[in-house]
């Protein structure tokens, strides 16, 4: 039989049709998303969220743990939970410092105006939250945003945002001792995330 050399696949040149977070919480109550199932809503496309590995997961522990401890009755610390950034957005940050509520967002999910910080544990996703993540906070007007970079032990604080990005880009040391702008009396050295 002859080879017939076939012609190459011509990249697909259509737009893609964005989901609105009102779209997209419309599929979550009509089931078709399972709890298991890691998907978040970014720019309007169901992004998969990798799956979380060990150290992640420590980390997240230790940070709760801290900021709970340390925020007391001023902020409520929200763990893997949406966060809300019309029209069409919806990540689910590692952690957030809110601002507390009497529902504890039961209502509604919280907005950037509810956020006090918000807080992205990095390993395999460092260029994404980096590249991707931050500017989209920025452009939504979260306070402040601090990337905790697990492969090389390094905090990253983002503040004063922008229309694209933030303008201010802290990288404190060990030995620092760092609080939210917004919440100045909750000081977590850099050593103790660690």
């Amino acid at each position: 039989m002859p080879v017939v050399d076939a012609e190459p696949l011509v990249a697909e040149t259509r737009p893609i049709f964005p989901l609105s977070v009102d779209a997209y919480h419309q599929m979550i109550r009509a089931g078709i998303f399972d709890e298991d199932d890691r998907v978040e809503l970014i720019d309007g496309a169901l992004r998969a969220m990798p799956p979380i590995k060990p150290d992640h997961a420590g980390k997240n522990n230790r940070l709760n743990r801290l900021l709970t401890l340390r925020a007391g009755d001023d902020a409520l610390v929200s763990v893997q939970n949406p966060l809300t950034l019309q029209p069409r957005s919806e990540p689910e940050p590692d952690l957030m410092l809110l601002r507390p509520r009497d529902d504890f967002y039961a209502s509604a999910h919280p907005t950037p105006t509810d956020t006090l910080l918000v807080i992205e544990i990095c390993d395999s996703s460092l260029r994404y939250d980096r590249e991707v993540k931050v500017p989209l906070y920025a452009a939504h007007g979260v306070p402040e945003v601090w990337l905790v970079d697990l492969q090389h032990r390094r905090l990253e604080l983002y503040r004063e945002p922008g229309i694209d990005d933030y303008r201010l880009v802290l990288r404190p040391g060990p030995g620092e001792v760092v609080a939210p702008l917004l919440l100045p009396s909750l000081r977590i050295g850099v050593d103790e995330i660690w």
